[in-house]
């Protein structure tokens, strides 16, 4: 998953997991490897059509820079292995785009004021 954005936005990416019919589970423990930069939460779903869990990521970097990070979710079916959402975060400056240097006719450049 993805978290890009500036500095200062709220940034949030979520993702669906839904058990194959033939290979239930329950989610039974959740981790982050690092989780200094980002917060997250596993609610369930639990509706008539669809029946998993809903993971929600949150950018928590105040500051611009890159990160990486792994979620970590341990199924309660042995049959399955531990699940793995890995985490890219990329935070930007806000700075306003900067004004193009233009050149007159004598190939001088001429700054806009």
């Amino acid at each position: 998953m993805k978290l890009n954005g500036f500095v200062g936005d709220a940034l949030t990416a979520s993702v669906k997991i839904i058990p194959e019919q033939k290979y239930p589970f329950r989610i039974t423990r959740t981790r982050a490897k690092d989780g200094k930069n980002i917060r997250f939460k596993l609610d369930e779903i639990n509706t008539p059509q669809e029946k998993g869990y809903l993971l929600t990521i949150d950018n928590i970097k105040a500051e611009k820079g890159r990160y990486y990070d792994t979620i970590f979710l341990k199924p309660d079916n042995k049959e399955l292995s531990e699940l793995r959402v890995r985490i890219y975060g990329k935070i930007n400056d806000k700075t306003p785009p900067q004004k193009p240097v233009q050149k007159n006719n004598t190939g001088q450049n001429n700054a806009p004021e």
